[in-house]
């Protein structure tokens, strides 16, 4: 890898200085020994073919087929599989079918180079190279609509969710299942994950990135970023290239990237801190191998501002070599892109790329468009519906760009040497993925299909740590939904539904149907699970009933739902963005601003199972709680009826700012006032810190000596005193971020208006800093980062020629004052004196008062029951009534008059039983005597 890297940079610098006109081929003398072999046996139609990446439609690979026709004979470097282009079945053998189908690409790929083809721009006979395709899929996660593969894979959660857990641990497992189970499947190239930095919401429209980003901070975008990588990279066994996107960043754009480009106001500065950080954090300033990104996917976005003139907006960055040009020549960049790293253009077919080389919508030259692209600084060329004015098809256009490339290569000799930087990047890859070019190394082993799908665990572990309670705060919830639903509540569901198709023929699937929620309670918490609720008291709708109701909808349609929100007692809601485009999912704000009366006096949940900022103040100020899940994923649905139901509690913390519950990423993320910062010396680290293994004992049976201890440091003038802080925690308990400032005061004799100061910055959340002691005397030391003044203090009082130890000194907590510790004194033990009769009397109790009315009532029962054999109904009732009666107030007498006298010891109950039981004989006298009265008026 040392070798091919340092090969590679001879062929960046060539490009850099455009060098003279020389043969292709001798341009790439440096490049790795089997790389230059490969490429010295490869036509011009086969170098050019290598930088296309084609999409084509349906599942047709066979030698009819116009894939079959650009693999075999035009030998394009790759595909990439797209659920829109109907490359996969469902819902049921999607894994299977898709494992064939690219076991079928890759096998064309192999059978070109078994025949004798002729090149017909020059009429020779040549056998192609086997060189593997790259078989590409985008897979954010969550489902639709941003998933390829909707059935089959385990149902991994959108990189939002992972980022609310701020654990990079969580990123790396879910990378590591997302890479295992696709290169299983034969993919090799992933197009993700989305390294943008979301610092501009739109929560109007719902037409930002939303859950496909980690947060809004680049250091902790970079920090996720990283470990999902590694995830991918282990997962696969390395053999998936990883593509970082949206390249340089579009986390501040207003529209989709597919529909129009976007211009966003930024220097080349504000990039560097803030939307191209996490691409240098998977790049150039990678910590290994595993972190670091194989290639970056170029946004189609331009900038204003870009080289400092407001005024000035540059082309999209895909298109413009200037602007590419002075991005990658970036530190971070040039040492990653000369080891190797590629960079891939965004599809070149989308509607935005043809909006902006012909506004009007009636030309579009592909092979032009192509070009520049390329001469960009794109290594490779992703080509879905790309069609040409004039031609018939994809295919015709695919075809027509490939020769005209190839044509450009034999004409144009710097042409070509840029094509062969490319295809050495590109064959570098291939070759770091499988060794060596062989059938067999693409193929996946068959049985490795059976572990796809198959890592729950994971998923509900991110859905755990992600849920975050939004509003109110812990200690406001505990008093405005003091318990969770019981069996006597009535409970609506209003679900926000999705439904997606695998393929335009095939069946549609519900991936988050109305009943999603209910569905989970149900299963959690129904009859069949504990009883707390039972299923004639749940109800469930979809935000469309909600519209229809609130927007005078048929009333055979709401009248259902209105009734339901009368008589129930819960509402909760499934919710998941505001978008123009549909109008149901503007429903629950409606409801909340124009019909409140429907939800008074209700508890009112909202779940929001997509990004946490779509609901401003006023709308959060009527609910009762309000939760963010972020993924709509089966693991999340059951956790939000597990925070429902109080088993768990939200944990999560807001990866982005959210206007409407006023919180600010860049506040949280700063240190938090309250903590004392920890600060120490810097002491070497000893072996099992280092590394260094521990020798284990021959016997273990054998307690370990206690170790000497090692004497305390020691420092006198002219030493060097090394410091460092604790971690450093921000508001939401996680270490601060990289490069937060840090401030270490220098006090000395005790006078606090003589100060020196260190400035520095956090690494992983811990600052260092260097001292050197110039003279004697006391000494005190803190450390600072604001908004944290507090610390724990350093003493050094050091003598002249002599050396000192250096105290630590505790500080009061800014929070919390800390309680100086006393002298506890032993009380001389004394005789306990026997606790007066105080516990309350068993009749008091809930176990007497079940027992009293069950008697009573029961005696009551069985009254009316015998009686019915003697007497008409009416005084049978009334036998059975007034046994009841008696009972109840022979208890009621006995609370009153519950005397120490009349209590049996040991036996708590029986003054109850026998009261109850005296009163209901009582009672049944009182009816006997009422008949015979009766019955002596009626004879008078």
């Amino acid at each position: 890898m040392v070798v091919w890297t340092r090969c590679l940079l001879a062929v960046a610098l060539l490009l850099a200085a455009w060098g003279p006109a020389v043969q292709p081929v001798r341009a790439q003398s440096d490049v790795p020994t089997q790389v230059r072999r490969i490429l010295e046996k490869m036509t011009p139609e086969e170098r050019v073919g290598q930088l296309f990446l084609v999409s084509f439609k349906g599942r047709q690979t066979g030698p009819s087929s116009p894939i079959y026709d650009l693999i075999v004979n035009h030998h394009v470097g790759g595909v990439v599989l797209r659920a829109a282009n109907d490359n996969f079945t469902g819902p049921d053998g999607t894994v299977g079918d898709t494992y064939q189908l690219i076991n079928g690409l890759q096998k064309n790929a192999w059978s070109s180079s078994q025949m004798e083809l002729v090149n017909t721009a020059t009429s020779s006979v040549y056998t192609p190279q086997f060189i593997p395709l790259f078989v590409g899929i985008s897979q954010d996660g969550d489902g639709p609509p941003y998933d390829q593969i909707l059935n089959g894979l385990t149902p991994l959660p959108n990189q939002m969710a992972i980022g609310s857990t701020w654990d990079p641990n969580l990123a790396q497992s879910v990378g590591a299942t997302l890479g295992q189970e696709l290169s299983a499947l034969g993919f090799n190239l992933l197009f993700g994950p989305s390294l943008d930095v979301l610092d501009v919401v739109q929560a109007e429209t719902g037409e930002d990135l939303g859950t496909r980003t980690f947060g809004g901070d680049p250091y902790w975008v970079g920090e996720m970023g990283k470990a999902y990588i590694s995830g991918l990279h282990t997962g696969s066994n390395h053999r998936l290239a990883v593509i970082a996107k949206n390249f340089p960043g579009r986390g501040g754009s207003d529209r989709p990237p597919q529909e129009e480009v976007a211009t966003v106001r930024k220097s080349l500065e504000q990039l560097k801190q803030i939307e191209l950080a996490p691409f240098f954090a998977v790049t150039g300033s990678a910590p290994n191998e595993e972190a670091k990104a194989d290639g970056l996917l170029a946004s189609h976005i331009r900038y204003q501002g870009f080289q400092g003139n407001i005024r000035a907006t540059t082309r999209p960055v895909s298109f413009d070599p200037a602007a590419f040009e002075q991005i990658m020549g970036l530190p971070q960049f040039q040492s990653w892109r000369n080891q190797g790293g590629i960079v891939i253009s965004d599809d070149l077919g989308s509607q935005a790329v043809r909006r902006f080389f012909d506004p009007t919508g009636q030309a579009f030259d592909a092979r032009q468009v192509a070009r520049s692209a390329f001469l960009a600084g794109n290594d490779v060329l992703y080509l879905d519906n790309f069609i040409a004015s004039g031609d018939a098809d994809t295919y015709t256009t695919i075809v027509r760009t490939l020769e005209f490339f190839a044509t450009k290569y034999r004409e144009d000799v710097v042409f070509a040497q840029r094509v062969d930087a490319s295809v050495a990047r590109i064959l570098t890859i291939k070759l770091r993925m499988y060794g060596a070019f062989s059938l067999e190394a693409t193929t996946p082993p068959v049985d490795r299909l059976g572990q796809v799908g198959k890592s729950q665990e994971v998923v509900f572990q991110v859905a755990q740590r992600a849920a975050t309670l939004l509003s109110p705060d812990p200690t406001e919830l505990n008093v405005s939904m003091p318990r969770p639903p019981d069996i006597l509540d009535r409970i609506v569901f209003i679900t926000e539904t999705v439904s997606q198709q695998q393929c335009s023929q095939c069946t549609p699937q519900e991936f988050f149907p109305a009943s999603a929620l209910e569905s989970a309670v149900l299963r959690l918490y129904g009859p069949n699970a504990g009883a707390q609720v039972i299923n004639f008291k749940l109800s469930s709708f979809s935000f469309m009933d909600l519209w229809l109701l609130m927007n005078g909808g048929a009333p055979e349609k709401t009248e259902t739902l209105a009734q339901e929100l009368k008589l129930t007692d819960w509402v909760v809601f499934s919710f998941m963005n505001t978008n123009t485009a549909r109008a149901e999912s503007q429903a629950l704000r409606q409801l909340l601003a124009e019909r409140p009366d429907l939800v008074r006096n209700k508890r009112v949940i909202v779940f929001a199972f997509n990004a946490p900022y779509y609901l401003d103040a006023t709308d959060i100020s009527k609910l009762t709680a309000y939760y963010a899940l972020y993924s709509k994923q089966p693991a999340f649905v059951d956790m939000a009826a597990r925070l429902l139901f109080q088993e768990q509690t939200a944990v999560g913390a807001l990866p982005v700012s959210v206007s409407g519950l006023g919180y600010d990423l860049i506040t949280a993320m700063s240190p938090d006032p309250t903590q004392v910062i920890p600060l120490m010396i810097d002491l070497k680290p000893s072996e099992s810190e280092a590394g260094v293994p521990a020798v284990p004992t021959q016997d273990q049976s054998t307690p370990e000596l206690t170790p000497t201890p090692e004497p305390e440091p020691t420092f006198k003038v002219g030493d060097s005193l090394p410091l460092k802080t604790g971690v450093i925690y921000d508001h939401n308990r996680h270490p601060v971020p990289d490069g937060t400032v840090v401030r270490f005061l220098f006090t000395f004799g005790g006078d606090s208006s003589t100060v020196q100061q260190i400035e520095t910055t956090t690494v992983q959340g811990v600052a260092r800093a260097v001292y050197r002691i110039q003279s004697p005397g006391l000494m005190d030391i803190r450390v600072t980062s604001d908004p944290a003044l507090v610390s724990t203090q350093l003493r050094l009082d050091v003598g002249a020629g002599q050396a000192a130890v250096v105290l630590e000194i505790t500080p009061t907590s800014p929070t919390t004052p800390t309680v100086e510790p006393t002298e506890t004194l032993t009380p001389t033990p004394q005789p306990t004196p026997a606790a007066e009769e105080t516990s309350e009397p068993p009749a008091a109790n809930a176990a007497g008062w079940l027992l009293a009315m069950g008697l009573a009532w029961g005696s009551g029962f069985g009254a009316l029951y015998v009686g019915r054999r003697w007497l008409t109904p009416r005084w049978s009732l009334r036998l059975g009534l007034c046994v009841a009666l008696g009972g109840l107030a022979a208890y009621a007498l006995l609370l009153l008059v519950d005397a120490p006298q009349w209590r049996v010891e040991g036996l708590p109950f029986l003054r109850l039983v026998g009261f109850v039981g005296i009163g209901c004989l009582l009672g049944a006298g009182t009816a006997a005597a009422w008949r015979q009265l009766i019955r002596q008026r009626a004879q008078a």
